[in-house]
């Protein structure tokens, strides 16, 4: 009987789910372009929207559920089992029902405008739900905002390849579905426009803002709607800023950029070490959840996403942190809670990369801000503790500090300022906000050229920069513009054959290969002109006489920007490509400007 009812809701699905397509399909052909375009914005932004619900109420009731379970053991025990069982349950899913493979991170985004044309897998729909919500959910020490921008972009691109959309619409709806998750995320619209602008696109017309802007709004007010204002994280205290302090805020700045060095460079040694474990499977898991489960004993503030220890920082009490710690009878010791709070936030990136090494799934957006806003705490009430001056004010440092390495991690001081205004609900901060981002963004970006999420793929040649042309030439295969039609000829032939090659093919070259097809030189039709049409003069020749070497080699493995330097140091129209020594073809300087000029045809989305 069971089965039998789920065999009828199953089929009547399919039948809403066909006639939903069919309508669609119905609405493509009779609207605009641009029309169709902001419907699907509102389809992406509404389906996204529905999966952060989703994701962030199931976080919140489990963190709730393990404060009411620590309170009464008086210990956080829940809180540190609850992470190992999400990470072996990650595990468990990504083994037996994603085919042992899951791409993370939102640097997946950026890899698929980059190099896919804004195709991402249909799995991606699901499995960033299914992992991060195990992993995160049960209090891995992550974010779910990558996740939730894999999710989104996952719908946008898959909606737009449902419907057969051009590769500008299909990543404009990719942008579409990062916009609606991060200001689904965190009710923050302008946010979630910014960051989809900043981060994900690099060319983009001020029309195609219109559909963003429509996702981004659909989202935050489906957020506001449904979910309430305790599982989001915002803040309803005024603030003020107070001219004064401003000497603070640019040596907050600065520490934030440090910070934010120190943070992405000791989470990616921890990613990097579980990277290099043989068993990639349960072992590793347990090993890596065994030691977050410690950390997460001694600081229960490293559990899950850490929003509602932000809120409690940055209120008149913060020494509710030690509530149910080792530390509780201590809780009125200020530099006790001091040292706890500054020693949690160095810790952070250390339990972020065991949660991601060992095997579970989620982001560092939300570590960003845990960080920020532990280290805002920290100088604010160092400063006070040391009467250096005048009160500072800890809920304005707690909160600033937050879009400080939020621009350092990721690059983006635009959405880190905004993100804070909104999620504060005024601009009474915006002078300190962008007084501690640019500095943030200037002393990381001086040691770090790429953002955290953006700087292995870049070191690889494999995603987007702020260089327009240079994003352009990464974007073209250039392996599939290599011609391997040319004529070729060995040490053995006649020079006369290379006479009827120039005078019956429009070849300008010839390679000559040895019997195990290695190129050993080129016949340049420029260098011997002047004689080869001279059967009396050639015919006393060897091969050996009229052969020169290349000016310079392409090899299979070379990145495009290697090669387009090949290109101007040679000053030569073609190139000879080769693979482990073996002779391919030849690349051609033309062929690769018209497939630049096809792609900045392509890729600027208007």
């Amino acid at each position: 009987m069971p089965s039998t009812k789920a065999s009828f809701f199953k089929i009547v699905f399919r039948s809403i789910f066909r006639r939903v397509e069919h309508l669609v399909f119905l609405l493509k052909e009779n609207l605009s372009e641009r029309n169709f375009i902001y419907l699907a914005a509102v389809a992406v932004a509404v389906t996204c929207s529905f999966a952060v619900i989703l994701l962030k109420s199931f976080a919140h009731n489990i963190f709730l559920l393990a404060n009411d379970i620590n309170s009464f053991l008086k210990l956080p025990y829940i809180n540190s089992l609850l992470p190992i069982a999400g990470i072996v349950l990650t595990v468990f899913v990504v083994r037996h029902f994603l085919d042992n493979h899951l791409e993370k991170g939102s640097s997946r985004v950026l890899y698929a405008v980059a190099k896919k044309g804004g195709i991402m897998p249909k799995k991606q729909m699901y499995a960033q739900i299914v992992t991060s919500s195990l992993t995160v959910g049960l209090g891995g020490s992550a974010g779910l905002e990558s996740p939730i921008v894999v999710t989104g972009a996952a719908f946008g691109s898959n909606f737009a390849q449902k419907y057969h959309l051009s590769q500008k619409d299909r990543i404009l709806l990719l942008a579409c579905g990062v916009a609606a998750g991060i200001g689904a995320a965190f009710n923050a619209p302008i946010a979630g426009v910014l960051f989809a602008v900043e981060v994900v696109l690099t060319d983009i017309s001020i029309s195609a803002f219109i559909p963003i802007i429509i996702s981004a709004a659909t989202g935050a007010l489906i957020s506001t709607i449904v979910l309430s204002s305790d599982v989001i994280l915002n803040f309803e205290q005024k603030l003020h800023f107070d001219y004064h302090n401003t000497p603070y805020y640019i040596l907050l700045g600065i520490l934030a950029g440090f910070t934010s060095l120190y943070h992405a460079r000791n989470f990616q040694k921890v990613e990097q070490f579980f990277g290099s474990f043989k068993n990639k499977g349960y072992r590793r898991a347990l090993f890596g959840a065994s030691l977050l489960a410690i950390l997460i004993f001694f600081f229960p503030t490293l559990f899950g996403e850490g929003y509602e220890s932000i809120k409690t920082l940055s209120s008149s009490h913060p020494g509710v942190l030690l509530d149910n710690t080792l530390l509780e009878n201590f809780k009125h010791n200020d530099w006790i809670l001091l040292a706890f709070i500054g020693i949690t936030m160095l810790l952070k990136a250390f339990a972020t990369g065991l949660t991601i090494g060992s095997g579970g799934n989620g982001g560092n957006f939300a570590p960003s801000l845990f960080v920020g806003s532990y280290l805002g705490f920290v100088v604010a009430k160092t400063v006070n503790m040391l009467n250096f001056t005048h009160h500072l004010p800890i809920a304005n440092f707690t909160i600033v500090g937050m879009a400080g390495i939020l621009s350092g991690l990721f690059h983006a001081p635009l959405t880190a300022i905004f993100l804070i205004v909104e999620i504060t609900g005024g601009y009474d901060l915006m002078v300190p906000l962008m007084i501690v981002s640019s500095v943030s963004f200037a002393v990381s970006k001086q040691f770090e050229k790429h953002s955290m999420d953006v700087k292995g793929l870049a070191d690889k040649g494999e995603v987007f920069t702020s260089d327009k042309d240079k994003n352009i030439i990464q974007s073209i295969n250039f392996y599939n513009l290599v011609q391997q039609h040319y004529k070729t000829l060995t040490l053995k032939d006649s020079p006369l054959k290379a006479i009827d090659i120039f005078a019956t093919t429009d070849q300008k070259v010839i390679p000559v290969l040895d019997d195990h097809k290695s190129l050993l030189g080129l016949i340049d039709f420029e260098e011997v002109k002047a004689f080869i049409f001279n059967p009396n003069h050639v015919k006393f020749m060897t091969m050996q006489e009229i052969l020169s070497q290349p000016k310079e080699l392409v090899l299979f493995e070379d990145k495009p920007e290697k090669i387009m330097k090949l290109f101007e140091s040679s000053n030569v129209i073609t190139l000879p490509v080769v693979h482990k020594g073996k002779y391919v073809g030849f690349l051609s300087k033309i062929d690769v400007l018209e497939s630049y000029r096809k792609r900045l045809k392509e890729m600027v989305i208007e």
